[in-house]
């Protein structure tokens, strides 16, 4: 019986191992708004700009995420150079990308 049930165990581990590995690698779409590390979803509670609270905060060494869930997630951005971040900072966006190692590398910002 135990060892029946160690069986069972090791197949359901290993069938949630492979789907993880296979969505992990797959290109996927997240919509979020694009901040940054140090305010997340949060640029002072309305008053100011998040355009140019992003802008400025990257500016000064913070890292671009998305903001996803109305702000409950955070997610990092591995590839802080790519090209239309700066501006669509503080935005709205469709972001098309892979995950790896937790975070978004992007290949199509809409």
């Amino acid at each position: 019986m135990l060892q029946r049930i160690y069986v069972l165990f090791m197949a359901a581990l290993l069938i949630t191992w492979s789907a993880t590995e296979r969505a992990v690698g797959a290109e996927q779409a997240w919509i979020g708004v694009i901040s940054d590390s140090m305010c997340r979803a949060d640029h002072g509670g309305g008053e100011v700009d998040p355009k140019e609270c992003t802008q400025k905060c990257v500016k000064n060494g913070e890292q671009y995420v998305l903001a996803v869930e109305q702000g409950q997630r955070v997610m990092p951005i591995a590839n802080q150079d790519f090209g239309s971040l700066f501006e669509n900072a503080g935005d709205t966006v469709k972001i098309t990308g892979e995950l790896k190692d937790g975070a978004i590398v992007i290949s199509k910002i809409e």
